[in-house]
């Protein structure tokens, strides 16, 4: 597996290759963002590592671009610690977050997670599933929706969400069940954010972002749920 590592500060950079090849990853190193947009198409790239304060271009504007036409799971290294900072970094795309000082082992489970859940994205084998209600369609053999007939391209994760609400249409579907499903991890009460961003990042992309969204609808307190 490919992984793209950018960080201005050497030293973190050099250790994040370090602790990445002892694992048997393949390391893509750059110390500015401009020189990976200048060399992004010629790279095959399954994750990528980005610090977020890098001067010129930052960590949220590559991630932004990046965005734009690569679907590959994307973790935030940073020493910026308030909330508001994470959402935001949720909110143009990323899938997870990492605070400096970090423990290696922990940067190496949530690449191995995220990447376990990129990996299980693009399967080909997959059994037949496929859901066609109310306009929307959308199918697990090929990780495709549709709307209205029109093709909406989400992210893995963003992706598990709308199937497995989905899957649930007609019930509520608690934020705590919603949370293990798509992570597949224990739920903490500070979890409920994350889900938050990427319910919001789906509405506005299925063009549902008004007082009493058509399609996602939210019960407060308890969860999500799709109408039949």
């Amino acid at each position: 597996m490919n992984i793209l590592v950018v960080d201005d500060e050497k030293e973190i950079a050099d250790l994040i290759e370090i602790v990445l090849k002892n694992a048997s990853y393949h390391v893509d190193k750059y110390y500015d963002s401009e020189e990976v947009l200048k060399n992004i198409e010629n790279l095959s790239i399954d994750l990528a590592i980005l610090d977020v304060m890098m001067p010129e271009v930052d960590g949220f504007t590559l991630c932004k671009k990046l965005r734009e036409k690569y679907n590959f799971p994307i973790i935030f290294v940073t020493a910026k610690v308030e909330d508001l900072d994470k959402v935001n970094g949720l909110m143009i795309g990323g899938d997870d977050y990492i605070t400096k000082p970090f423990q290696t082992l922990e940067l190496l489970a949530r690449v191995n997670a995220q990447l376990r859940r990129y990996k299980e994205y693009n399967q080909e084998n997959f059994s037949k599933n496929d859901i066609d209600f109310r306009n929307i369609r959308i199918n697990y053999d090929t990780h495709e929706f549709f709307l209205n007939e029109q093709k909406v391209e989400l992210t893995p994760i963003e992706f598990e969400i709308l199937w497995y609400l989905c899957l649930n249409r007609g019930n509520v579907v608690q934020t705590e069940d919603l949370f293990k499903a798509v992570w597949k991890e224990k739920y903490y009460e500070v979890d409920n954010n994350t889900i938050m961003v990427h319910i919001r990042h789906l509405r506005e992309k299925m063009k549902d972002t008004g007082r009493n969204p058509k399609y996602i609808q939210t019960i407060w307190g308890v969860g999500y749920k799709i109408e039949k």
